[in-house]
């Protein structure tokens, strides 16, 4: 099977520091070579892949982000040929999505597979809707979760659910029982949604240091970090890591005695708590969006109620409960990129047998 993989443009495939879905493109590549497949990757300039390379710009453009401008350029030139491929898998915005399901009717086209990497919120509804009314066999969706996938609207249809996946031989796992007095951490963006300010305020209630390996890049987070967090840093250990690298950020979850993530919206897969997990950290989460899918609770770390400051800072202190070998074990069979590549080749070839069946039913009599 040849495959297209179109990542978005905005980081290197695999990142250098954040960039959850780019970090996925490459365990997804490279395991579908690994399997046999031939792979093109259209992804920025600086990605490090065993697959075909090919790219619009010699550097991400990191700064541009959110512009549609280079997004358009990035996925013009992805589709460009590709009706020689036999199924074209994008993880990039809509733009490139709606390209391919308009180009659904050409001719030789093949499959066009969309994985949904960010929330559903009103404009996505609408879009999605109005491109799977405007071409209902061009565009397959893949959710990274069951929460995700039950907040489609009425009207989208989810092809399947595939979890991203980790490569688990890649983390330092610590099969020591974690304590209480150790480090704490958080891996995130300076956003409210990710709740930095509420992980800082359970580490000062607890008088544990806290870890802090935070994205501050786009102006906004910038301006959610001096206003918001840098004033809770006075009168707390805390150390942060700004833009870490993917190595440092795992090192940090491994050494610590938890993975905070105080979620404050719908994530829709939250691939840091299986990179703790996969290091034997337990995950200490609120109990939204895809977090009890990915935690279990009482076993791999725990889950309470969004916005229960109390309850995030008692289930902190029974980490020492949770056994790393079971924490290493959920990661392994639900989480891991092997996983995560059968998960998406039983999506390719379901996808290519329903386009050839349609074509032959559609060849005139």
């Amino acid at each position: 099977m040849h495959v297209l993989q179109i990542a978005p443009p905005w980081f290197s495939v695999p990142p250098t520091t954040y960039g959850g879905i780019e970090l996925v493109v490459a365990q997804l590549t490279e395991g579908l070579i690994r399997a046999g497949h031939e792979v093109t990757l259209f992804a920025s300039g600086g990605s490090v892949t065993s697959a075909r390379l090919e790219s619009v710009f010699s550097e991400p453009p990191s700064t541009r982000l959110g512009d549609p401008w280079p997004d358009l350029e990035h996925a013009i030139a992805a589709y460009a040929n590709a009706s020689s491929y036999d199924i074209v898998h994008d993880h990039s915005g809509i733009i490139g999505p709606a390209l391919g399901a308009m180009m659904s009717r050409v001719a030789g086209m093949p499959p066009v597979i969309h994985t949904l990497h960010g929330p559903w919120h009103h404009d996505a509804d609408q879009v999605y809707g109005a491109l799977l009314k405007a071409s209902p066999q061009g565009l397959r969706l893949v959710a990274i979760s069951k929460d995700q996938a039950s907040r489609a609207p009425a009207g989208v249809f989810i092809e399947d659910v595939v979890y991203n996946g980790v490569a688990v031989e890649d983390f330092p796992f610590r099969a020591t029982p974690r304590g209480t007095s150790g480090t704490l951490a958080f891996v995130g963006r300076a956003h409210p949604d990710k709740g930095p300010d509420t992980a800082l305020r359970v580490a000062k209630t607890l008088g544990r240091r806290l870890r802090m390996a935070i994205k501050v890049n786009e102006p906004a987070e910038h301006q959610y970090f001096d206003e918001v967090l840098r004033p809770l840093f006075t009168g707390q250990d805390v150390e942060v890591l700004p833009n870490a690298s993917h190595e440092d950020k795992i090192a940090m979850m491994a050494q610590a005695d938890a993975l905070l993530v105080p979620l404050a919206w719908h994530e829709p897969f939250g691939l840091v708590m299986a990179e703790a997990m996969a290091c034997g950290t337990p995950v200490i989460a609120c109990a939204m969006g895809s977090a009890p899918e990915l935690v279990e609770d009482g076993v791999t770390g725990f889950l309470v109620p969004p916005g229960d400051l109390s309850a995030f800072a008692a289930a902190v202190d029974r980490v020492g409960e949770i056994d790393p070998s079971a924490c290493l074990e959920r990661v392994q069979r639900l989480f891991s990129a092997h996983t995560m590549v059968d998960g998406y080749l039983e999506v390719y070839e379901k996808a290519i047998a329903r386009d050839a069946s349609r074509q032959v039913l559609e060849v005139p009599k």
